[in-house]
């Protein structure tokens, strides 16, 4: 099988040593992504919600990219700093998703790279 990366300049760059997203088949695996502007690469201003939508704004970019869209979302992963923001992040999170949701994990971690609240990764058909 072979395997394609994507980029997109209307979402972050990788901050680390991994791809946007690669593309499997007719899958596309998104790595996880955090409230980082584009343009700038900093940590949106604004709390949690502002943050959740940021880094949906960016799962969406790459997805796009990628020939998907959040519509064809089968599975995400919801990491958290705190699961005090759980509530706040489902509220956003909800109103982006629709029937059939995708399934999905949420848990609290120690940490998110650059001080984030929020990171969603994602796995979509094409």
């Amino acid at each position: 099988m072979e395997f394609n990366s994507v980029f997109t300049k209307e979402a972050p760059a990788a901050i680390a040593s991994y791809s946007q997203a690669i593309i499997a088949g007719e899958l596309v695996f998104v790595s996880g992504q955090i409230g980082l502007i584009p343009e700038t690469g900093k940590l949106v201003e604004g709390g949690i919600e502002e943050e959740t939508k940021q880094t949906l704004r960016n799962l969406q970019a790459i997805l796009v990219a990628a020939g998907s869209g959040l519509d064809k979302v089968v599975k995400c992963t919801v990491l958290l700093s705190s699961m005090d923001d759980y509530n706040a992040v489902n509220a956003i999170y909800a109103a982006h998703f629709h029937s059939p949701l995708p399934s999905r994990a949420a848990f609290a971690t120690s940490g998110l790279p650059r001080g984030a609240k929020v990171e969603i990764d994602a796995i979509a058909t094409l």
